[in-house]
This record gives structure tokens, sequence and C-alpha cells, in this order.
């Protein structure tokens, strides 16, 4: 079997997961992976990462339901004192107010949903919205100028970032942020075409690296390409450390899920290996690994130098701290079921989105919503 070469980055900053972790009460959910694929299970690793221990303690303060009533939402974006979410299914877009009013922006036009395809990924960069959305046509990414004020947003006309990316039944990727240095980073899963993660003439299982109008940039690992990392299965979140660094959140098949340091240009082994894969052959490892069935994790930020991750399986919320990414401690844990993302507001405001009402977890009463909590700084 190949094996991956372990690779290092400096990383600054301490991590204080302690002042915000939170412990949570147990609730029943059918424990069915997030990303089931048809095709035969990859080796498992020869040594893998050991399971963090959790350590949870008490909470600083209690969490506060923001909006509710959401149908398989997805992503989420801060403008001001306004929180956008994206439904997958609905192809709304909507706008939710400080008071957790709720109202639909707009409705994206073409989205071709399918089991874990839709409506997708949002980013902003303060005047208009960043979409990810699975088309007909393929995966795409496109730009709408936000119009009208809070309260009363609406959506300018459509303009195109990238088109015609791979797309599946499953492993869409889906997450798009933009990074320190402006560009927009992108994520798109292997879509169950698993020997195209290793093809960096397709644009699956990669991170893509493009200007925010669509333009590959002249320092790209390829500067005729707008992949910037290749060998992944279907990476779901990312966020940068204070230094730069980018972290990268990742599903695995049937044995470890990743959270990877992502490297320009480096190649991160899938599909001839899931989660750590020892020396030799320029695979990059993961900085650490969980199992399968406790974690598949989602969207992350980065606050007090403390990477926060959404986990769907895992139904947990896991700090990670910047300074040592091999160890994590769990937020929430078992308290709101499945976890989809998490993004910290202008005013460092922590916000939490749940899916439990995608067809994989168990709804209760109010679901699918966003909670809040305020998160203090270091």
């Amino acid at each position: 079997m190949l094996s991956r070469r372990r690779t290092s980055s400096s990383i600054a900053g301490v991590g204080v997961a302690a002042a915000l972790l939170l412990s949570g009460c147990t609730s029943a959910e059918d424990p069915a992976a997030e990303s089931p694929s048809p095709s035969a299970p990859a080796s498992p690793s020869p040594t893998p990462s050991p399971t963090p221990t959790p350590t949870p303690v008490p909470a600083p303060e209690t969490p506060r339901t923001v909006a509710s009533g959401l149908d398989a939402p997805w992503s989420m974006a801060v403008v001001g004192d306004t929180v956008f979410v994206s439904e997958r299914d609905t192809a709304r877009i909507l706008e939710v107010a400080p008071d957790g009013a709720t109202r639909v922006v707009g409705t994206i036009a073409g989205v071709a949903h399918s089991a874990e395809g839709g409506l997708l990924g949002l980013a902003t960069d303060g005047d208009s919205l960043f979409v990810y959305s699975t088309a007909r046509s393929g995966n795409r990414v496109e730009r709408y100028p936000l119009t009208g004020e809070p309260g009363s947003y609406g959506l300018g006309g459509r303009t195109s970032v990238i088109d015609g990316m791979p797309a599946g039944t499953h492993h869409n990727g889906g997450r798009i942020a933009f990074g320190p240095d402006g560009m927009l980073y992108i994520a798109n899963g292997d879509t169950s075409d698993e020997p195209a993660s290793q093809d960096p003439g397709s644009l699956a299982g990669k991170i893509l690296r493009i200007a925010p109008d669509g333009g590959i940039p002249s320092d790209n690992p390829d500067p005729s390409s707008p992949v910037y990392s290749l060998g992944h299965r279907n990476v779901q979140g990312f966020a940068w450390a204070e230094d730069g660094t980018m972290f990268a959140s990742e599903f695995g098949r049937n044995y470890r899920d990743e959270l990877n340091i992502i490297e320009p240009g480096g190649n991160y082994g899938w599909p001839y290996v899931e989660g750590t894969g020892g020396e030799g052959d320029g695979f990059i490892d993961p900085v650490q690994t969980w199992p399968t069935d406790a974690a598949s994790p989602s969207g992350i930020a980065i606050v007090n130098d403390t990477i926060l991750v959404a986990n769907l399986r895992g139904r947990v919320l896991r700090a990670v701290p910047v300074a040592d990414p091999t160890t994590s401690t769990e937020l929430y844990a078992d308290e709101y079921g499945r976890l989809r993302d998490v993004t910290v507001g202008p005013d460092g405001t922590l916000f939490v989105l749940t899916n439990n009402t995608d067809g994989r977890g168990s709804p209760r009463d109010g679901d699918d919503r966003i909670v809040s909590l305020a998160v203090p700084r270091a």
C-alpha cells in the first residue's frame, strides 16, 4: 500500500479551548455515515492516530438559539449583524436578523439537488455573496452583489466565477472561503471518482484557489491551474490561523476522518491512503484523525488560536489548539445533534449551525437551527 510522508509547519499561538468547552446531554440518533461510498473500501492505515480523549468542562455561558425552523441548512456567512444561511434542498438563501427573524433573500436558479448536492457553501467579501451550488452542468461558484440593507437584503445580478467543476450524487465538497491573501478557496470533492483526486488535470478531489473574479493567481503551484492541493476525498471546511497556516477538515470513508494543514501543491494521498499513512511517496499526513463513526468533520473556524470543528456524525463541536493540533476537546457534545457549520461574527459571536433535517439526522423540536455563544477573547 502506498503511504504518506509527514510534513511539518510552524504554528504559532496558544489554544484557549478550555475557556470555551461545554458538556452536553445524550441523545438518540441514527449513526449512519455522512458520506457512504459505493466503491470498495480502502485499506486502513497501518498505524492510525490515537483518538484524542475528550475533556469537557463547564460552559462559560448558555448558548442561545438565534434562528430555528431551517430546512437542511448547509453554510453561513456573516455581514455586520446579519447572518446569511443556505438551504441545500430548497436552494434558498435566508437572512437572519439579530432578533432571530428570517426572510428569504433569494432562490438560486438552476440548482440540481441530489443526496449531497444542491445549494452548499457561502462566502462574502462584505459587498457580495459568493455561492457554491450543484447544477446539471457541474458544480459552480457564482457572485451575487448584496442590494438593500439589513432587514431587506436582496441579491443583484449573477456573475459566474467558476463553473463546470465535476459534480456527483455524493462528495461534492462545497465549502468556499476567502483566505487572508484575499483569494477565494474552493473545496470540490472526488464526486465518487476516486482516481480523479490524483489527476492534476481534474478539478475533482481538490482545493482550488482563484481570484474573486475567477482568474488564476500567478503564484498558484501551477500558474495555469486553479488547483492548490490534491489527493482529497471530500474536504468540508477550512480556516486560517493568525500566522497564515491553513487548516482543512476532510471526510474519510470507513476508517479515519482528518484535520490537515494545507500546503501549496501538497498531495494528501486519497485514494491511496485514508488517515495516517507513514513515511514515503510524497504524501502529507493529517495532523489529527478521528474514527469516522465519531466525527464527519464539516465546517471549521478559528478563534482565540483554537480551531473549532463542526461534526455531523459525531454530534460535537471539537476544539483543537492551533499550537498543538494533535489534541482536541469537545463542545456541545450530543446537545444539538449533527453540526454542519461554525463561523464567527465581527463582534466575536460564535454561530453554530445544526443539520438534522437533511434525511440523515433525527430532527428535534425547532430543528434545524443556528445557536450562538459569545466567545471570550484571549
